[in-house]
């Protein structure tokens, strides 16, 4: 729609013009005409703008699904610890994004005292049999010592070095210190996304989980499926999510999974949608809409994304661009309307450019 607003301006001679004053009377003073220049469409506002050619295709009809984010159980790591303690010190928060190997507590136990003990135990029991082994090769050559004594005393050395080595082994993994603490680190890179654990805390061997951690790189959304709506969910049927947190963006996915089991406290069938979450919007614990196809119906239209339409006074409009500087309002009537379209059969043209984003600022703009 172009708009040119036309101003007429009357000649009005030297001076005041004072009230009551008549219309300039010289007769060689012609009216000028000043005209509006009319409104395009400048470089900033159309980089951020959405273009696209309107296609005729089929209606979807479609079903919309209730379910909620959770953490990928594929990838979440729940650490529990292998020995009795006290905790000593806590160094992460919930939340919290660590690095595999990154100390995060440090726990005082009577079970590491113990072990270094028994180290350093087997290692004087190691030196004690050395020696024993070396004197007796000596008198072996006087005739004062036998094989058979010499053989035994190899056996125990050999045992107490592998049983040194277990013990020694035993300490690596529980990162233990010589002042009777060990270390809890990191086991792999991601965010702390439960926290059970805090200073003066008792703990015990494979008790509860101290904390939890997942990278959030990717996500489940569990779906809800009530018996009603059975017949339309089928494993990788498309879907796309969206959020109440975030509701004007939608994630395309597929139903990945169906568990044929119906939940008991829920009284649904559980699916799950797989989604990418790099920028870690899509946060566990939310709840979400999931968006199915239906079927596609044997009626045809232009399906035009809800965020293009423009409602003022009742009445429904779109955007068609023609050029930076002819841009149409046109009315149009709804047939049919889904979670993510409504569909126009008529006053439209398949290959026409309709505007997808912007539609309200660039609306009042032309109406001026």
């Amino acid at each position: 729609m172009k708009i040119n607003r036309k101003i007429i301006l009357g000649c009005f001679g030297w001076g005041l013009i004072l009230v009551g004053l008549n219309s300039c009377t010289s007769s060689h003073s012609k009216d000028k005409i000043v005209e509006d220049e009319e409104f395009c469409l400048h470089e900033d506002l159309k980089k951020s703008t959405e273009i696209e050619a309107l296609a005729y295709d089929y209606i979807n009809e479609q079903i919309t699904l209730s379910g909620k984010i959770e953490y990928n159980e594929n990838d979440l790591v729940a650490y529990r610890s292998l020995l009795d303690g006290i905790v000593s010190s806590v160094r992460f928060e919930l939340g919290d994004y660590v690095s595999k190997g990154q100390v995060l507590a440090n726990i005082q136990s009577v079970q590491a005292h113990e072990l270094f003990v028994q180290k350093k135990a087997i290692t004087s029991q190691i030196n004690f049999l050395e020696n024993q082994l070396k004197i007796k090769r000596e008198l072996l050559q006087d005739g004062l010592s036998s094989l058979l004594e010499i053989n035994e005393i190899e056996r125990e050395l050999n045992a107490q070095k592998i049983e040194l080595e277990k013990v020694t082994e035993t300490l690596k993994i529980y990162k233990a210190k010589g002042d009777g603490s060990f270390d809890i680190v990191a086991p792999g890179n991601g965010y702390i996304v439960q926290k059970a654990m805090s200073v003066g805390q008792t703990i015990q061997n494979n008790g509860e989980a101290l904390f939890s951690l997942s990278n959030l790189k990717e996500v489940w959304v569990m779906v809800n499926i009530y018996a009603s709506n059975l017949k339309f969910v089928r494993e990788n049927d498309s879907v796309v999510v969206r959020t109440i947190a975030y509701p004007d963006t939608y994630y395309p996915g597929k139903i990945d999974k169906i568990y044929n089991v119906f939940d008991d406290d829920e009284h649904v069938l559980k699916a799950r949608v797989v989604l990418k979450n790099e920028d870690l919007k899509l946060m566990p614990g939310l709840m979400a809409d999931i968006i199915i196809n239906k079927k596609s119906s044997s009626k045809k239209g232009f399906a035009i994304p809800n965020k293009a339409k423009v409602f003022q006074n009742n009445k429904q409009y779109v955007l068609i661009y023609k050029n930076d500087c002819d841009i149409e309002i046109r009315p149009i009537q709804i047939v049919a309307q889904n979670e993510l379209y409504s569909y126009v059969s008529e006053g439209l043209k398949e290959g026409e450019m309709l505007v997808k984003s912007n539609a309200l600022l660039l609306f009042e703009q032309l109406k001026k």
